[in-house]
């Protein structure tokens, strides 16, 4: 049996506290694509062992992880173009369903996570850290670099500006 190492045990600890989160966080900001988020979040986790594996330090193995993570969505959104109707019928949305609630429901969850795409990227950012991944902003601040004060503004204002869409 391999002995592990303090590090090895560490990373395995936040793997398994924060591998939901971290999911969960690439899950709605990939636009609920479970596959690609599933990717996402261990490419996120495996780049950030190879860092900490290569000798370098991370003060906050969490917080470097989100970081990863985000930088992997950011290079996928670039690549990625304007969903289509055929991606979202596999994805298990039908204009022939009968059942008008779900529907209703349906179109209700695209048109709120539209008008946050419509949002200033900071502000979407800090949103969806804070409300769909529950991070405080002291812990988003970690994760951006920026302080916690810039982060609670972003949260304000991201709110703000989804209100007004939302009166649209």
């Amino acid at each position: 049996m391999k002995h592990r190492t303090k590090k090895e045990e560490q990373f395995l600890a936040v793997y398994d506290e924060y591998a939901e989160a971290i999911f969960r966080h690439c899950y709605f900001r990939l636009k609920n694509n479970k596959e690609l988020a599933r990717d996402t979040m261990h490419e996120a986790f495996t780049r950030s062992w190879e860092y900490i594996a290569g000798g370098k330090e991370v003060k906050n193995l969490r917080a470097f992880v989100y970081t990863v993570a985000n930088n992997l969505i950011i290079d996928y959104a670039k690549k990625k173009k304007e969903s289509s109707l055929d991606e979202m019928m596999d994805k298990g949305f039908s204009p022939h369903n009968s059942d008008h609630e779900q529907m209703g429901d349906f179109i209700d969850a695209r048109e709120s996570i539209k008008n946050l795409d419509a949002l200033d990227p900071q502000y979407r950012d800090a949103v969806y850290m804070r409300y769909f991944d529950g991070l405080k902003p002291r812990e988003i601040a970690e994760i951006t670099g920026e302080s916690a004060n810039v982060i609670s503004v972003r949260i304000t204002r991201g709110i703000q500006q989804c209100r007004t869409l939302l009166k649209r």
